[in-house]
């Protein structure tokens, strides 16, 4: 196991990097394809432990429940990110703003995706100060105070490169949450049923990534916060056909 996220973890740090190295270019897309899929959980479901609030416990309550792995009815696993790798032309990005808000002293939602340059914010929906804090290897990304109920604060300069951020409030030891920045379009995280889709991708050979943070608890850092084991990342081959949709599915356990 050991040997696997070892394994895991280098195939992130090189998925990261060959993303780095390479501008995208936006094209029109002739005779695209998509790719759907899920990430299901296979075995019995740990049992994952409350996380005990040591602040502001009139609003945010005596403990929260781990986000780390979130499943639905048939083991679908919520909150992983998929992504095609090696895609330098193609359509041009045009999801939504995203907004990472604190509301009821958790990061809603828990992870989020957004291509470089995409709109992006965090708010404050609560009447108590939270400060986001993120991190890209170790590097903070921004750092916010937020005492302001309703307060938004644009994002989008600030993430210009890709990769795994890592979020938690410096004022709230139980909050993390993830936004995975990717240099292109062409990514999704999972719904409720672990399930997902990507459109519009140029035929051809690809390699899909899944990414998941990890569930498994190797302790707790100094200020109390769990510390998890490496993210979980998998890599499958898939041929994305003109005009057609290829399928993947991916298991975690």
């Amino acid at each position: 196991m050991r040997r696997f996220h070892a394994i895991a973890g280098m195939t992130l740090i090189l998925a990261l990097g060959a993303n780095l190295a390479s501008a995208y270019e936006v094209v029109e897309v002739k005779d695209g394809g998509a790719l759907s899929g899920t990430v299901k959980f296979v075995g019995e479901p740990p049992k994952q432990n409350p996380i005990p609030v040591k602040k502001n416990r009139d609003l945010c309550g005596d403990a929260v429940p781990s986000e780390a792995l979130v499943l639905g009815p048939n083991k679908g696993v919520k909150h992983a990110v998929v992504w095609i790798e090696g895609i330098t032309k193609g359509k041009k990005p045009d999801a939504p703003e995203v907004v990472l808000d604190n509301v009821k002293c958790l990061f809603a939602p828990h992870v989020l995706a957004v291509a470089v340059g995409g709109k992006a914010a965090v708010k404050n929906s609560d009447p108590i100060l939270h400060n986001t804090h993120s991190f890209l290897e170790k590097v903070t990304v921004f750092n916010l105070a937020l005492p302001n109920q309703g307060q938004v604060i644009d994002i989008t300069r600030r993430l210009k490169k890709p990769g795994v951020v890592e979020i938690q409030c410096d004022a709230h030891t139980h909050m993390r949450g993830w936004l995975v920045v990717r240099g292109d379009p062409y990514f999704a995280v999972t719904d409720e049923s672990g399930s997902f889709k990507i459109t519009d991708i140029p035929p051809g050979k690809y390699a899909v990534v899944v990414w998941h943070e990890s569930w498994k608890v190797t302790g707790t850092d100094k200020d109390g916060r769990p510390v998890y084991d490496k993210p979980v990342v998998i890599t499958k081959e898939v041929t994305i056909p003109s005009k057609g949709e290829a399928r993947v599915e991916f298991e975690l356990k």
